[in-house]
Parts: structure tokens; sequence; C-alpha cells
């Protein structure tokens, strides 16, 4: 089933035209109301009438990263705010948050390619479809959850939290669809066989996972605990949110939504195009979007573009699975985390010294987080010479981090010279997780 034919099975020429028309509309919008763009194209000496075609996209700068945390919080909208209906956020690596405005039109063409995804999935009106991922500032519930109704299937808004009610829930209301992170729908099925609720019980038959790496194996493992076909849908809240891409049922790469996002790869030391089937890092401009659009947005996710027509009938190009980072940041549950967050903390605390580690790792199948940290030495053995003193700190130092990072972590205090160091570049972090 294809939602749109029209625009997921337009010819190569008829694709590329369309984006070099919303190419230049859409440098021509930025560069009259987003003074960080005008300032950047007027320093290249580049105004909208030099952008005719797609291919002109190589001569606009890219945005990063540290170009939305110092125009936090509203310095890269574009829509005045009488049109922003709604605020989304995701993390910033010193504790600002990337804040995104949609406008109606964008929340629409939010709703519409999550349609096409679900779609590629299998999803008709006929089903009810359970949305687990986290509603709020995060984009994953929210997305969804308009993609679903927009299809016209039935949504049950069940979030995260109780699985023991949602394990029941999706026994006895017969759901038959289900968006969450792989790693929860793990945890689902380890609930279901807590409570004795077998797949032959359910009638789960479509998953559409996200927002955390995930492999094969987990997939396979996924599909044969719940009963269900699993399917990868990518986004990210700085482009739109989920459905940037979607599977189908080939499940060879991932299709864009390239008429409202247009995807380069370059190479992340050069910052030079490459080829297809090169790896390189992803690089998304936003053509049609009003609040908050960008500009070859460098998502520092490494992965290659698929070209040609897939079997499904489709003919967006194909991303890759992600193959890794040009960064430090860590997804955690469905979160971005990045050490620097958790530098910014330590620094916050006079008992401790600027020596640090995060241990990250998989337990029955939810990520976890610790982190350790050093107590300077004119501390240790003094202030804090009873186990009450040193849980007082470690809840003190746990909060703080919560309040950064949006996810809760484990605490160990360290004594002085305990931690580790390196003698080359630091070492903040230890992943055991086996996701690739």
């Amino acid at each position: 089933m294809i939602w749109n034919p029209t625009k997921e099975c337009m010819s190569r020429e008829q694709m590329r035209e369309l984006q070099g028309k919303r190419l230049h509309k859409i440098v021509e919008y930025v560069y009259h109301n987003v003074p960080f763009y005008r300032n950047k194209l007027q320093e290249m000496d580049l105004s909208p009438a030099d952008i005719r075609t797609i291919d002109d996209i190589v001569k606009l700068p890219f945005t990063t990263k540290k170009d939305l945390r110092d125009n936090y919080p509203f310095g890269l909208q574009a829509a005045p705010q009488s049109e922003i209906i709604r605020i989304h956020a995701s993390s910033g690596t010193t504790g600002n948050p990337t804040i995104v405005g949609y406008t109606r039109k964008d929340i629409s063409i939010w709703s519409e390619c999550m349609a096409r995804s679900l779609t590629s999935f299998g999803v008709t009106r006929n089903d009810i479809f359970s949305v687990s991922y986290g509603y709020g500032l995060f984009t994953g519930g929210l997305g969804a959850h308009n993609g679903v109704e927009t299809i016209g299937a039935s949504v049950v808004p069940a979030s995260t939290g109780n699985t023991e009610k949602h394990a029941r829930l999706i026994r006895d209301l017969g759901i038959t669809g289900i968006a969450c992170t792989p790693s929860y729908a793990l945890y689902l099925a380890e609930t279901m066989d807590k409570l004795g609720i077998s797949k032959d019980q359910i009638k789960l038959r479509v998953g559409a996972f996200g927002a955390e790496p995930w492999t094969e194996n987990m997939r396979t493992e996924i599909q044969n605990r719940l009963g269900l076909k699993g399917f990868n849908i990518y986004g990210l809240s700085e482009i739109m949110g989920p459905s940037v891409s979607y599977e189908c049922e080939e499940q060879n790469g991932s299709h864009i939504n390239e008429d409202h996002f247009f995807p380069e790869i370059i190479d992340p030391v050069t910052l030079e195009p490459l080829e297809p089937g090169q790896t390189g890092e992803l690089v998304f401009t936003t053509l049609t979007k009003e609040g908050m659009p960008v500009i070859r947005y460098r998502t520092r996710d490494l992965c290659s573009l698929i070209p040609g027509e897939c079997p499904c009938g489709r003919t967006n190009v194909r991303m890759s699975a992600i193959q890794g980072r040009t960064d430090d940041m860590l997804i955690i549950r469905g979160i971005n985390v990045f050490p620097s967050q958790v530098e910014s903390v330590v620094l916050t605390m006079e008992e401790f010294a600027p020596v640090y580690m995060l241990i990250v790792d998989r337990v029955n199948n939810l990520d976890t987080l610790m982190v350790q940290v050093e107590l300077r030495p004119d501390y240790f053995n003094a202030t804090l010479d009873t186990p009450a003193a040193i849980s007082e700190l470690e809840k003190r130092f746990a909060d703080k981090l919560r309040s950064v990072l949006s996810i809760s972590a484990k605490v160990q205090i360290k004594a002085p010279g305990t931690i580790e160091r390196s003698e080359g570049k630091s070492k903040h972090v230890i992943d055991k997780r086996q996701l690739f």
C-alpha cells in the first residue's frame, strides 16, 4: 500500500524539478525571515536568486547543532509567533534544549509523512494502534499519534509508564499495531511473559520502531516474541520528528520523504558531497517547513544513500541504517545525551573534581546509565564521613543530572584518583551495549 503515490512514486526528473522550486522558495523565505541565514548568505555573497535548481544546494552554508544552541530559543524561527501552534524541544549539549516551533501547515505535512510511513508498514483504518513513545516535548508521541489519526485508525495514546496495564490493553483491546523504541518493545515482551500473556493471545502484527539504534538481531527477537513485523522509522526534531524516512515491506533501507526533506551525504572532514552508496554524514534541508526551516543541517549520523526504484514501487531515495555518529552523542532510551551535559553539572558542584565516566549498558532490554564522578581530595574523608552524607550528595547530583538530561541516571561517587585516566584524548564513555 502507498499513501501518496503521486509524491512517493514520482519520477526522478519530476522530483528534482519539484525540489529545485521548493529549495529556491525556502531560501528566499529564510533570507527575509531569519537574520542568521540572511547574514550567512550575505557573507558568502549569495542571494536567493542564485539558488534556482536543486544542484545549487552545494552553494549554501551548513547549519550545525551549535548554531541551534547559539540561537536559543527562537533565533532560527522563521514564522511569527502568532503562527506557531506547537513547540517541541530536544536535548542540547549544555542543558539548553533545541526549541522547534511548528505552524499548522508543518503539523499537516508531518501528519502526512507519518501516514506515508504507517501505510508502508501495512497499517490501515481498520487497525487499533498503540503509540508508546513518550508524549510531551519529545516529538515521538504526538508525531506518531497524528499520523495514526490521519490514516483513520484507532489510536491508543499509551505513552510510557504503566507497562503491565499496557500489556493487558494490548490483549483486551485487540491492539494490532504499536509505535515505540525497540528496547521498550522487548521490555513489553518480558512484561507479557511475567503476566502470562502469550503472543497467541494478542493481535499485534505491525511495529514502528525508532528513536534509538537497533540491530537485525533485535528485530528478529522482537518479531518472534510479539508475533509482529517490525519496521524502522527515522526522524529528528530539528528536521521534523519521526517519519523523515521509513522502511517499506522490502526492508532494504528507509525511504526518505524527499519532497519535504532533501538529503545529502558529505565527507565529515572535507564537507564535500559523496557519491550515492558511499558512507558519510547525513545532511538534511527542509524544503517546506515554515516554523523553523533548516538549511543543510548536519545530523552527525553516518549512513549512505541507496538510489534506484524499490521493488515496492516507491522511487524516493532510501537511506541505509545509521552506522554510527561523528560526535560523542549517545542515544539512551530515545533521549540524546552528551558527555558535556554531565560535565556541566559536575562543574557546578564544588565537591567534585572534573573527572567523570558515563557507563551505558542494556539490562533486561532497557538502556541504563551510570555516572561515576570523583570527589575532590579535600572533601574525601572530611565532610563526607558518613554513609548518610554520601547518600545525600549522590541524590543531589542525581537530581541535577535528571533536570539536565531528562532521564534518570544511577550515580556512583568515587574516591580521588580511582577513575581511569587516559594518556591521549580523554575518555568519558563506556558503552557496553551491542548496537551494531
